[in-house]
């Protein structure tokens, strides 16, 4: 009976060990900057747009610095961030994006390596057009179907 008590116990520990080192926060801007004490020096995502105007590349490097701001409806707020690497292509001002990192004494998000997501803009914008359009049908090739 001891045995059993013993080796639950060991399981409970070892599990809730690594699942604390895996855990990771995603949180809007605003939800961060409401308490920032309470998520300091957590793994974190966090959600939301590149100001406009705010990216800044130091010259020659990968370092960049910009901020992330949650929109309506949500609070509105503003983070800064910092990050050292490659950004997608998708990284612009104005865009959606998801930044992985924690959030530092000085309340700069610093994003850990590949810790950048942006949104690809959607070329099915329900807001635009009232749905989903179908692609154009091309003319067929001459070399798609060979003529027996």
């Amino acid at each position: 009976m001891v045995s059993v008590v013993l080796v639950t116990g060991a399981i409970a520990f070892l599990l809730s060990r690594s699942l604390k080192e895996g855990v990771q926060y995603y949180k809007h801007v605003d939800e961060v900057m409401a308490s920032p004490d309470g998520v300091r020096d957590k793994r974190l995502q966090v959600h939301g747009n590149v100001v406009n105007d705010s990216i800044e590349q130091a010259r020659g490097t990968l370092q960049f610095r910009f901020k992330i701001e949650s929109r309506p409806p949500r609070a509105p707020a503003v983070i800064s961030a910092v990050y050292e690497g490659l950004v997608p292509d998708t990284f612009k001002s104005g865009a959606e994006v998801v930044a992985s990192g924690t959030l530092g004494a000085d309340n700069v998000l610093h994003v850990s390596p590949d810790g950048i997501m942006a949104k690809c803009p959607s070329k099915y914008d329900t807001k635009s057009g009232g749905g989903l359009t179908p692609p154009t049908p091309s003319a067929p090739s001459a070399l798609a179907t060979p003529n027996l």
